[in-house]
């Protein structure tokens, strides 16, 4: 048995609905549309109708007015507002700057040049915005400090989950210009690229869930961009009791005295350019087994050696590829280049014995530095939450497209950061709720459409009627709801 029925809803509008009942109960509702005013409400309760009734003929037929309805135009609704709530429950919308906000879910949705933004807006239901508004956006981000507010906003977001841990790591973004400024230099580039570029600093929580973002000229050392963020991050929110974790790239003994003195405690990977004299001694008397650690005690630190069965049989084929390499170089199969295991003296070329029995004595091994009082384990375990910063640059640079293609000027190429720093924040808290990532998410959304309808000329919104999936998906984002 089907039947119309009219529900008010929670923003006064009256919901009309096509309901179908079996053994007393409701079954199946289709959603007409949302009536504000009687004249809509007339419109949506006569297509109600129109459809229960079908192809099947009225015992009595009334006398109806013809019916025109026709789609003015559809968008992306539900896509928008979704995006729009997760930038406001993070906090947000105290910038107070719509074009901001426009710009930081246009970089979710479709990452495109800022101009481009203005087509995605409009397919996402947005009203038009004149362009010169993207350019006095920018710039009020950079002079109003839009990103201290986000930074503090995310840091309270992440502190309501319990903050602990913090994990650094950077990398590089290329421009496409052939001439250096003070800002963009060439240097040691992630991607292995000869262009000028700037490096990036991206400090997350134990989730991958952003807490600040720095960037840093080109040619900058990554040891010496630790401490500034830290230091920066430590006077913003009042910090010390916290543990950092980092790469060895990022290890120096200027850098852990320095965050032991800011009263951090940290963990940091280990590059070993020789093998440990406790790794060595034991070597002497048996084998290491698999996850077997040895500890190095200095003062005010400790260094924990963790030896895997799995990890040394990649190193062992690596090794056993880079000495093929090297003979094929000496047995002139192969031109001479930059090879690992291969010294030329003079006009002679050999394998280099020592440094290969080196590696052999280091396959498996990695070294972890800590000065925190916790279980060899625990520390070798908060060392691999890195991967966290590492899907965080991934998504940014592939899901985000960070790298500022279109900016010249560092404080353009700063204000574009910003963005990417939200929309890395916004997309970040929706993966962590839902389980599924920000690419799946814009899709499975992005598809459902709200339209426009003009009925006898009168125009009424109709809304989409939300999948099962969908609509579990959404109720992850409000538990409450």
């Amino acid at each position: 048995m089907a039947f119309i029925r009219k529900v008010k809803t929670a923003s006064g509008a009256t919901a009309v609905q096509i309901a179908q009942k079996a053994k007393g109960r409701i079954v199946k509702l289709s959603h007409i549309g949302s009536a504000h005013t009687e004249e809509e409400l007339s419109i949506l309760l006569t297509l109600a109708r129109q459809r229960l009734a079908g192809n099947q003929l009225e015992l009595i037929p009334e006398t109806k007015p013809s019916l025109r309805v026709e789609i003015k135009r559809s968008f992306s609704g539900l896509l928008w507002n979704t995006l729009r709530e997760q930038y406001t429950k993070l906090g947000f919308h105290q910038i107070e700057d719509d074009v901001f906000e426009s710009l930081c879910i246009v970089r979710i949705v479709e990452p495109v040049s800022k101009l481009d933004s203005l087509r995605v807006l409009e397919d996402l239901g947005v009203e038009r915005f004149d362009r010169n508004k993207l350019y006095r956006s920018l710039i009020k981000a950079g002079e109003q400090n839009y990103r201290k507010v986000i930074s503090q906003s995310c840091f309270e977001h992440a502190q309501g989950l319990g903050l602990s841990l913090v994990l650094y790591d950077v990398t590089t973004h290329y421009f496409e210009v052939q001439k250096e400024d003070t800002y963009r230099k060439p240097g040691m580039s992630k991607e292995r690229r000869l262009e000028p570029q700037i490096i990036i600093g991206l400090l997350v929580d134990r989730n991958g869930f952003p807490l600040g973002l720095h960037s840093f000229e080109g040619n900058k050392a990554e040891t010496k961009t630790i401490l500034p963020v830290i230091e920066a991050f430590q006077a913003q929110h009042g910090l010390s009791k916290i543990t950092v974790v980092a790469d060895a790239a990022m290890l120096s003994a200027s850098n852990l005295a320095a965050l032991t003195k800011a009263g951090y405690t940290y963990v940091v990977g280990s590059r070993l350019h020789k093998v440990p004299y406790d790794i060595a001694e034991f070597q002497k008397t048996g084998t290491l087994s698999d996850q077997q650690i040895v500890v190095s005690h200095q003062e005010g630190y400790r260094v924990i050696y963790q030896y895997r069965a799995k990890r040394a049989a990649l190193d062992l084929r690596n090794i056993e590829k880079q000495v093929a390499k090297a003979n094929k170089v000496i047995n002139g199969k192969a031109p001479a280049s930059k090879t690992k295991f291969l010294s030329i003296i003079s006009k002679n070329k050999q394998l280099n014995q020592k440094l290969i029995d080196k590696a052999h004595a280091l396959a498996g091994v990695k070294g972890y530095v800590s000065n925190l009082n916790i279980p060899d384990e625990e520390v070798i375990a908060y060392y691999h939450q890195l991967f966290q910063v590492e899907a965080a640059f991934r998504m940014a640079k592939s899901d985000l497209k960070a790298r500022p293609v279109y900016h010249r000027k560092r404080d353009a190429i700063e204000a574009h950061l910003t963005i990417v720093l939200a929309a890395l924040a916004i997309s970040r808290k929706i993966e962590i709720q839902t389980k599924i990532s920000i690419k799946q998410f814009v899709k499975l959304l992005r598809p459902i459409r709200s339209g426009i309808v003009t009925i006898n000329g009168n125009e009424v919104l109709a809304e989409p009627e939300l999948p099962p999936a969908v609509r579990a998906l959404l109720k992850k984002l409000n538990p409450g709801h």
